[in-house]
């Protein structure tokens, strides 16, 4: 089942299979704004990452003395979703814990997906609640494919992701197993850009910790096109996209991959989240698109 909201500017669907947000339509400047899905590259548009982000050490982490498995990225953006509250302009989905799922995370929890439309803003909202009478721990986070190059003629290298402020950052190498190496690599010296070529994500992922910017936007040298993407609150970002493939991957994490040195303790995961009982905890991502 797909859900399609929309105002006068906006038009976006979104599937109920992982609450999966596949397409944005401008109807003021007539283009889609979300990759394809092509299965040939990469057939999703931007799962949701959670219970964890990215990859545990062997795939399992260890909670009360229990060991548990967790593939990478976790298991909703594979999981049905119930549409609720669906609006012309807004819809929620919303997934909660069952035994099955429980025996990979064995917490009670609710979590809500919340899109709406304003303008010419997305505004996505994660809302986690723990239902359960002990300290939950997770991770979330988004993975939206942007179609590049957004205009039919233009180039790939045309695009660049443009900060908010000027960065000195460098980025966190990805092992082949997909943890985290323990020191960056240099990357952004005083500058706010970073020009899209197909070779920039052949090591996979560029990972980027506590950013002194809270948006980046996606633009063209060929033409006054692009977005804007709101990623305040998110500690770490992630920038990707599969190999020779049209789109380019603006991921804001609450959470990380499993660094080399981690001792697989999901209380001491790097980034990880902790919610008491009866809690609840909300972050916002948002794009404007012109």
């Amino acid at each position: 089942m797909n859900v399609v909201i929309e105002n006068e500017h906006l038009r976006a669907g979104i599937k109920a299979r992982g609450a999966e947000l596949f397409t944005v339509f401008n109807k003021n400047t007539e283009l889609e704004y979300m990759w394809s899905g092509d299965p040939r590259y990469w057939g999703k548009t931007s799962p949701v990452l959670f219970p964890i982000v990215g990859t545990l050490k062997d795939n399992l982490y260890v909670l009360d003395d229990h060991t548990y498995h967790l593939d990478r990225h976790g298991f909703a953006r594979e999981m049905p979703f119930e549409p609720t509250l669906v609006r012309k302009d807004s819809v929620t989905f919303v997934l909660e814990s069952n035994e099955s799922l429980k025996t990979k995370y064995p917490f009670d929890f609710k979590l809500s997906l919340e899109y709406t439309l304003a303008d010419n803003f997305l505004s996505v909202n994660y809302h986690v609640q723990n239902k359960g009478n002990t300290s939950m721990y997770f991770s979330i986070g988004g993975h939206p494919a942007f179609k590049s190059p957004l205009v039919e003629g233009t180039a790939y290298e045309d695009h660049v992701l443009q900060f908010g402020n000027t960065e000195n950052t460098g980025r966190w190498p990805i092992t082949s197993g997909g943890l985290i190496e323990s020191n960056p690599v240099r990357f952004l010296e005083n500058s706010d850009t970073i020009r899209l070529t197909k070779d920039l994500f052949r090591e996979d992922a560029l990972v980027l910790k506590q950013l002194r910017s809270n948006v980046v936007s996606l633009k063209s040298t060929a033409h006054p096109h692009g977005l804007d993407f709101h990623f305040g609150g998110f500690p770490f970002l992630g920038i990707w996209a599969a190999r020779n493939a049209d789109f380019v991957c603006i991921e804001p994490w609450c959470g990380i991959a499993d660094s080399v040195t981690h001792n697989q303790q999901l209380v001491s995961k790097e980034g990880i989240e902790r919610l008491g009982a009866g809690e609840q905890w909300s972050r916002e991502w948002k794009v404007r698109f012109y």
